[in-house]
Formats: C-alpha cells, structure tokens, sequence
C-alpha cells in the first residue's frame, strides 16, 4: 500500500510543499511565546490565558465561518488568510524586537491571529477534497496533511529551543515570518478546479441552522464530535502544561521544554503515519475509542514518571493517540458527509478541537494552579479513560438497537 499516493497530484504536493516549511517556523514561534509567558509572569494560569485568547475565535466563529465557506470559493479565502498571517507574524516580531512585549499586548496579538487562523483551518480543511482528483486517495491526503504538521511539530520545537537557547525569541518570530513566503508561493503555482454549482447561496445564520439540523439527523458524525468536544475540554489541553512539567517537575529550561514538545510531534507523527496506512473500510470509530482510552492511560503515566526520558515517552504515547484519535475524527466527518454540508460539518468539529480547546486550557491552568500539575495530569488522564468508557457504551447500545430495528416488522420500523 502506498502511503504517499495522495502526492501524485500536483495540487496536494505544492499544498504540502508550503506547508511542511510554514509550520516549522509556526511551532518555533509556539515554543517561543509559550517559554516567553511563562518566563514573564511563572504562572501556568496566565499560560493557558494566553492560550485560551489565541484560540477563542475558534469557538465563538467557526458555525458562522463553516456557513461563510461553503458559500465561497476555498482556494481564494485560504489566500486571503496567509497573507494576513504573515502580517500578524511581522507585527508580533516587531514588537519583540523592540522590547515592547506585555502579556496584554501578546494576548491581543494572539486574538488577531486566532481570528484568521479561524477562516485559515477551516478552508484549508474544505480545500484538500478539491486537491486530490480521486475520492478514495481522500483519507490518504488527508492523513499526510497531519503527518506534515506533525512533522513540523517534532522538528519545528527542536529547532526553536535550540535558537530560542541561543538567540532568543526574536529569531525565532523572525523565522516564522519568513517562513510564510514559500506558502504563497505555493499557493500561487496551484490549479485548483472548485465547483461552483456545490456552493450554497443560504445566508450565514440559515447555513448556521441548517448545518445544525444536518448534525441532529446524523447520529454517526455528530457523537464523534461530542467525544472530541469533551476531549478537547478536559484532555487535549494538556499541551498547555508542558512548559511547567519541563521546567517544575524536571527542573530544566527552554531546552528540556523543546524536548517535550519535539516527543509530543513525534507521537503525533507516528499517529498520522498509522493513519496514512488505513485500509479503506476499516471501522474509525472503534480507532477513536482505543486512542481516547490510550491516551488517557498515556497521561496517567506521565503524571507517574520521575525521569525524564520516560516523561518523553509518555508524552509521546499521549500524542500519538491524541493524533489517531482527532484524525480519524476528521476522516470520518470528510468521507461520510453529504458534499454540500461538508464545510459546516467540518464547522462543528474545528468547534469542538480548536474552540473548545482555550476553555480547557483556562480551566486546566487554574485546576493546575490548585492541586498542582501532577494531580491535575491524573485528573485529566481519568478524564480521559472515563470518556473512552462512555463512547464504548454508546457504540454497544446503538448497534444493539440498529439490530433491534432491522429485526421490527417493516411498519413497526418506520415508527422506531
């Protein structure tokens, strides 16, 4: 099985071109403002603020921007939000640059950026189906994306806490600007063919509604984004937490948080590499259950350890499901809905990643600031196992009725 066959399409191999050299620069900058809040203020609580401002736009837009995108060409609108990513990093470099950084000021930096982040992720997600000509490469593409990006996060933290060690955060904020040239790049060389007929001409709040209703008639997709939705919350936001394990429990420095980070990308890789190599047909929804009770125990385990290297390992564990568990998600939500509600639908699950994902960082870092970080990994690790738990009933009683109503007499069926 070739797991690169998605890259012989001209489109998704420039698409993944631009990318794999963007996101390095992204995460050094993520390491970088990460290592800067915590150094300014020592507080995991003002961490997962800063966090939780940068993503919030994700959870108050993305409904309205999944309408706003299938109502409007995909490749124009990706276009449109790089180029302002790339203003919002030359801004943000300015002003470390001149040493004019405040918790307020990154806090609004990172608003603005979560803002076009928000129309970015969710027309890039929508795009990739007009990148790949042949449907069944999709999952295929779709996991090569996540491989890229987690790539860059395994190898973008390294090389930012290697510069962030010897030149500080400037370069690596500098880098992460630069980065956005080759994207544009790419984006200008691309040949996408978007239907027009497949566009709807609702308005936002009629998208809105009807992307909602869409999700109530499919049980299928929208229980997967209820797990994600809780995962995001109260597992998920366990990133936010690594700067205060590498520097409190390990006592190291911007280094050792590198080294997290780099274990988390790596995970996450090997995750998107098992999902590369999916077998079309093969049931998702069981690989969502075993990654959400994988990384569960994953966090328990780190919250565990007292040496380092098995720290990164765990790490590791926990990234790697945490990647099975939200690509298979996607997948899932790409191949099973009907074209003309795919953007909302994929509205809904960047809702329940990215949006509710800054309310669990608050919430993590105040419960972190309360019981401490160790206690707060095991709480987040139960968490984790408890929902795992809770999908497997909801799996089991719902094919237990499906084959209940298949059994029913034909007019006894229609009324189940």
């Amino acid at each position: 099985m070739d797991i690169f066959r998605s890259l012989s399409y001209p489109n998704f191999r420039l698409h993944v071109l631009g990318q794999a050299i963007s996101l390095l620069g992204t995460w050094m900058q993520r390491v970088a403002i990460s290592w800067l809040v915590y150094e300014m203020t020592n507080s995991v609580f003002w961490l997962g603020f800063v966090q939780f401002v940068s993503l919030l736009p994700s959870l108050i837009l993305s409904p309205f921007i999944g309408s706003f995108v299938d109502r409007h060409k995909k490749y124009k609108l990706v276009f449109i939000t790089q180029v302002g990513l790339m203003i919002q990093a030359a801004v943000l470099t300015l002003v470390v640059g001149m040493r004019w950084e405040t918790v307020f000021l990154l806090s609004v930096l990172g608003f603005i950026q979560g803002i076009i982040n928000a129309f970015d992720v969710m027309g890039r997600q929508s795009l990739i189906v007009s990148l790949v000509d042949n449907r069944r490469d999709l999952p295929n593409a779709i996991a090569l994306n996540s491989s890229i990006f987690n790539a860059a996060r395994m190898v973008g933290p390294a090389i930012g806490g290697i510069l962030l060690t010897s030149y500080g955060e400037f370069v690596c904020f500098g880098v992460n600007f630069v980065s956005f040239v080759p994207v544009i790049i790419c984006l200008m060389l691309m040949r996408v063919q978007e239907d027009r007929s497949k566009l709807t001409k609702e308005s936002n709040w009629r998208g809105l509604t009807e992307g909602f209703n869409y999700l109530r008639r499919s049980p299928h997709i929208s229980s997967l984004i209820v797990v994600l939705t809780f995962s995001s919350l109260l597992v998920i936001p366990y990133t936010s937490l690594l700067p205060a394990v590498a520097k409190d429990l390990f006592s190291g420095d911007e280094s050792t948080f590198s080294w997290f980070e780099s274990a988390a990308g790596f995970g996450a890789m090997i995750g998107a590499i098992s999902m590369a190599r999916l077998k079309t047909g093969e049931n998702l929804r069981y690989r969502v259950l075993f990654s959400a009770f994988l990384m569960g125990i994953s966090l328990c385990l780190l919250a565990f350890a007292h040496f380092l290297p098995t720290a990164l390992i765990f790490t590791m564990m926990v990234s790697m499901a945490m990647m099975m568990q939200n690509s298979s998600i996607n997948t899932y939500i790409q191949t099973h809905a009907v074209p003309s509600y795919r953007a909302r639908a994929i509205s809904y699950y960047v809702m329940a990643f990215q949006g509710v994902a800054p309310i669990g960082a608050l919430l993590v870092g105040a419960t972190a600031e309360y019981f401490g970080i160790k206690n707060t990994l095991y709480i987040m690790g139960g968490a984790g196992i408890l929902l795992s738990l809770g999908y497997y009933t909801y799996i089991r009683l719902h094919i237990h009725r499906r084959l209940f109503k298949l059994q029913l007499p034909g007019p006894q069926r229609k009324d189940f």
